[in-house]
């Protein structure tokens, strides 16, 4: 059969719009011969559609979409899979589901409800959905489809040492005389996710010795961002046909003969996280209705990285630096943010916060008990800046990216309504050592927009004279692996300590320091998640709790 593989980037909740760009897929597809089109999970509505979907009007909406993308390719010489979501009809229970449609000659041929609903990590999909009772063949041009949407293709016991339902569709469905496994996706990017997908359906393609067909949805949607990286296989698990990652895409792969198109560009994992938040950033903006973003450029290795990140996602003519030095900021911190936003070709405006700090300390300090300068003077320039930046987002209508890094949301090494003010956290979930590392990767695509002494010179928030991260924190190469350990895998200080040959006192204040700050985290703008556990959507904490390591 020869098959499209359509990955598309829909926008949450704009059910027409997702469906005219179905529809015009499904007749560029039609156009170049092929006989199925396969769209991703909920590529009617988007995903996630979180609350959306109690919203009777969006579950109406979104059945009312189906009928229309079946009459728009009614006339077209081919069938189409998408994924939609549906009333259940059922007086108990959840009352949608997450559903998959076969649509043939203008009509709604085949449903399939999706059986196994995730809920870990950033997945809530039992809050939402009914899972199926069961899953059933459908037939498509006299071949026998096992049609399953993505989590319902992630239980096969063979492949996973624990697994997490007792049931597994596609054994199943490959039971009961499956020859072609079609899979709906909307799988979200982290890193090292790509590889883990190819070895899933790989083991499943050799082990029912039947093609595989995975398709993904692409693109940035609130804290997520979807890779695509849609991909065919043969009955040995060889990919015969691969779309590209980051990217809309159109794939055609024939599955009697073996063949397919070839688009993978299959980047290295830091070029893939680079990637990543330079999707992820411009489908915030453009989704969200902006068009321009200001960020604050300090000279920085975090504000700089930031700004090229927003160069590539919107255009340089729409991003704005502004440079805000205070009483401690050195002369070369300023000299490089200017000279970053000059080879960016980006706007550069310069408010000096010193002469209104000077005012606020002077007007603050009758009501000091203790005169000594401390914490509280070296965040009020972090929240000068903020309300800086902030007057001139409602001024210009320009959202503010913030520049903060994984490894200071961690520690807390960050200011409430300063530093943290803005609408998008774009390298919250990419640790400081990564910073490093993406920031090369900025330089190689844009001819150098980075000065070198930004990466060499020591880091420092610049809050009072001569600071360095380094005078409370431990050097970042070592507090990223601590962090790494204690956030993503849930080690215990001791685990951390023996693993890393680290002292126990160390590693315990650092475990402290992420517990104790969870309360700003949870008021931290949205940030993209390219790691495999990201504060935000995808690790849930309470504030006011007293369990500590």
């Amino acid at each position: 059969m020869r098959i499209a593989l359509a990955q598309l980037n829909p926008t949450v909740g704009d059910l027409a719009g997702n469906v005219d760009k179905m529809a015009a897929a499904a007749r560029q597809a039609a156009g170049r011969g092929a006989e199925l089109v396969v769209f991703p999970e909920l590529s009617i509505t988007g995903y996630p559609p979180r609350d959306l979907v109690e919203k009777p009007s969006f579950v109406e909406g979104s059945e009312r979409e189906l009928e229309r993308l079946a009459q728009e390719t009614a006339d077209l010489d081919l069938s189409v899979i998408c994924g939609y979501v549906s009333r259940t009809e059922s007086d108990t229970g959840k009352r949608v589901f997450n559903r998959a449609a076969v649509l043939e000659h203008g009509k709604v041929a085949f449903r399939q409800a999706k059986m196994l609903l995730p809920t870990y990590d950033v997945f809530d999909e039992a809050r939402y959905f009914r899972p199926g009772e069961r899953e059933f063949l459908c037939t498509i041009r006299d071949k026998q489809i096992a049609l399953t949407i993505c989590e319902d293709a992630w239980n096969d016991r063979r492949f996973w040492k624990q697994r997490l339902y007792q049931r597994d569709p596609v054994e199943e469905l490959f039971a009961a005389g499956g020859e072609i496994l079609i899979c709906i996706n909307a799988s979200p990017y982290n890193m090292g996710k790509r590889e883990i997908r190819r070895s899933i359906y790989r083991a499943a393609a050799r082990r029912y010795k039947r093609p595989v067909v995975y398709v993904n949805q692409v693109g940035g949607n609130d804290q997520l961002v979807f890779d695509g990286s849609s991909f065919a296989m043969n009955g040995e698990g060889d990919a015969i046909a691969t779309a590209r990652s980051f990217e809309e895409d159109l794939v055609l792969v024939d599955t009697d003969a073996g063949t397919g198109d070839r688009h993978e560009d299959f980047i290295d994992e830091c070029e893939a996280v680079y990637q990543a938040l330079v999707l992820g950033t411009r489908d915030y903006i453009r989704k969200c209705g902006f068009s321009k973003v200001l960020i604050g450029l300090s000279g920085g290795i975090d504000s700089s990285l930031t700004a090229a990140i927003a160069v590539e996602a919107v255009g340089k003519e729409n991003v704005t630096g502004v440079g805000m030095p205070g009483p401690y900021s050195s002369d070369h911190s300023v000299r490089d943010a200017r000279e970053m936003a000059q080879r960016l070709g980006i706007r550069f405006e310069m408010v000096n916060i010193t002469r209104i700090y000077d005012q606020f300390v002077e007007q603050l300090s009758p009501l000091f008990y203790d005169p000594a300068p401390g914490v509280t003077e070296e965040n009020l320039q972090s929240r000068l800046r903020g309300v800086t930046l902030m007057a001139l987002s409602n001024r210009t209508g320009a959202l503010v990216l913030t520049t903060g890094n994984k490894s200071e949301l961690a520690v807390g090494y960050c200011t409430l309504y300063g530093d943290m003010c803005g609408g998008l956290a774009v390298i919250s979930d990419v640790p400081k050592t990564m910073v490093y590392s993406l920031s090369r990767i900025a330089n190689q695509r844009s001819g150098g927009a980075i000065p070198e002494s930004v990466f060499t010179k020591p880091p420092s928030a610049e809050l009072k004279p001569d600071q360095k991260d380094t005078d409370s924190l431990p050097e970042y190469g070592v507090l990223d692996r601590i962090l790494e350990a204690y956030v993503e895998h849930y080690k215990t200080s001791r685990q951390i300590a023996d693993e890393l040959k680290l002292p126990i006192e160390l590693v315990k204040e650092i475990v402290n320091k992420v517990d104790r700050n969870e309360y700003k985290r949870q008021q931290a703008a949205p940030g993209l998640k390219v790691t495999t556990k990201a504060f935000g959507i995808g690790r849930r904490f309470p504030i006011a709790q007293r369990y500590s390591e």
